[in-house]
């Protein structure tokens, strides 16, 4: 600002952009479709002769690239003069089929060029764009240069290729390893390794379980191949299923969060889902209720119906509009612990509480969808759970007829009221008045009695 002023400078954004190197020395890339000829320098392949495809018999070595030492590959003709040439056999990055991608799904049987500009226009641009930290810098940046070449070239018609972006964390695991003579570490897979904790279960040490012998716990560090602390779902899907699995995962941290792996969460996750087949079995064993009269609730039934639709309205929130989908989980969870205490006696009970299962099955649909559907089935629903349409909130089952409120005293907890939900400020006052004048007189009336329950009281708490 001081240089402007007195004329001798001016504010100037920079950007630095890097040059992307598209080229790869590897076979797994797609084919540059270049002809290198002596006479006509590089020569397109023509378009009758696209794809390019690339050799099956083939065995990377690790040694550069296998088709530069593949001459029926790369042996050819010019097309243009038709002198022998040679193939290009470096491959592209795979970034860059990666960047477009996106436009191609939008018409996958189009085949007059790369995509159909009506229907890239008709979908695009993606609604939710979910990826690690990792693609913020590679595979996002890539995509928006690609997608505006697109633009410019009349394949589509907006001006980036997504709406939102949502950055998923990492997911880390303990790391342990022993030191090397020449100062370098090996590295032990968390299976195996054998973990020792003292009796309030801090870990005071972890040896291998190949030979007993300790090892030096390295921390919680992203999975990597490098620390070896990668962890194979599999054995936890052999043991317990991929809904546990899933649904552990999505319980464990926000999405935007790192998640740390733990072998106890997985087998929390399982004892949760154990909860919800044994209710279901136990309510489906009785045989299926009529239809429920909603008219016709007392009030113990409204309090469950109203905790219901309060996991619908929480969740639905907590999925549609903030991705958070582990607090959608503990709404089911609390629902759950709603329906295991409700009473089951009458056609009524029975009736509200397979409306509570069959919204715990739609609501863990898109996490457990296997044993969602198995549920769907067992609780009588037509089809297959996935063609189920997303609950709705029947906003009347939410409106309370009277408010449980806590009453203080000089900030001192006093005791609880309950009045109707459409009572006053000075109508709960007043109500909040009345109860303290009487637990005035019972504390007049009985002065020791109060005493002893209140140093009871302390000793409880």
């Amino acid at each position: 600002m001081a240089l402007q002023k007195k004329g001798l400078g001016q504010a100037r954004t920079q950007f630095r952009l890097r040059d992307w190197g598209i080229s790869r020395q590897r076979y797994w890339g797609c084919p540059i479709p270049i002809i290198h000829c002596d006479s006509c320098g590089d020569v397109p392949v023509p378009e009758d002769q696209l794809p390019v495809v690339l050799p099956e018999d083939v065995v990377p070595d690790g040694a550069g690239s296998p088709l530069a030492r593949m001459p029926e590959f790369y042996e050819c003709t010019c097309p243009k003069c038709g002198a022998p040439a040679k193939r290009e056999t470096d491959t592209m990055d795979t970034f860059v089929e990666s960047s477009w991608y996106f436009a191609r799904y939008a018409s996958p049987n189009y085949d007059q060029g790369m995509v159909d500009p009506q229907a890239a226009n008709h979908w695009l641009p993606v609604d939710q764009y979910i990826g690690g930290i990792e693609h913020a810098i590679l595979h996002l940046l890539y995509a928006r240069f690609f997608h505006k070449l697109m633009r410019d070239e009349g394949l589509v018609s907006s001006n980036e290729p997504f709406k939102n972006l949502l950055t998923q964390g990492m997911v880390v695991a303990e790391t342990y390893y022993r030191t090397l003579e020449n100062g370098g570490k090996d590295w032990f897979n968390p299976a195996d390794v054998e973990v020792e904790r003292d009796a309030k279960a801090k870990v005071i040490g972890a040896r291998l379980k190949t030979d007993g012998l300790p090892v030096e716990i390295g921390g919680t560090e992203k999975m990597s191949k490098s620390k070896n602390n990668g962890v194979d779902p599999q054995a936890m899907i052999d043991a317990y299923g991929a809904d546990t699995c899933r649904l552990f995962m999505m319980f464990a941290s926000p999405p935007d969060m790192s998640l740390e792996w733990s072998d106890s969460g997985v087998e929390g996750a399982s004892r949760f889902l154990r909860r919800v087949w044994r209710l279901a079995h136990a309510h489906v064993s009785a045989g299926l209720p009529g239809a429920l009269d909603v008219a016709a609730l007392n009030d113990e039934q409204k309090a469950v119906r109203r905790a219901i639709h309060l996991a619908i309205k929480q969740a639905s929130t907590d999925v549609g509009q903030h991705h958070k989908f582990n607090t959608a989980i503990a709404q089911v969870m609390t629902l759950m612990n709603v329906l295991e205490k409700a009473p089951t006696a009458g056609e009524q009970d029975r009736s509200l509480l397979q409306e509570g299962l069959e919204t715990v099955a739609l609501l863990l649909a898109p996490i457990t969808p296997h044993i969602c559907h198995a549920l769907w089935q067992q609780l009588g629903k037509p089809g297959a759970i996935i063609d189920a349409q997303w609950p709705k909130v029947d906003e009347a089952a939410l409106v309370q007829d009277s408010l449980t409120l806590v009453v203080q005293v000089n900030g001192k907890l006093r005791g609880q009221i309950e009045v109707p939900a459409s009572a006053s400020r000075e109508e709960v006052e007043a109500a909040a008045r009345q109860r303290e004048r009487a637990a005035l007189h019972r504390r007049l009336d009985h002065p020791q009695g109060h005493r002893g329950a209140g140093q009871a009281g302390q000793h409880r708490r």
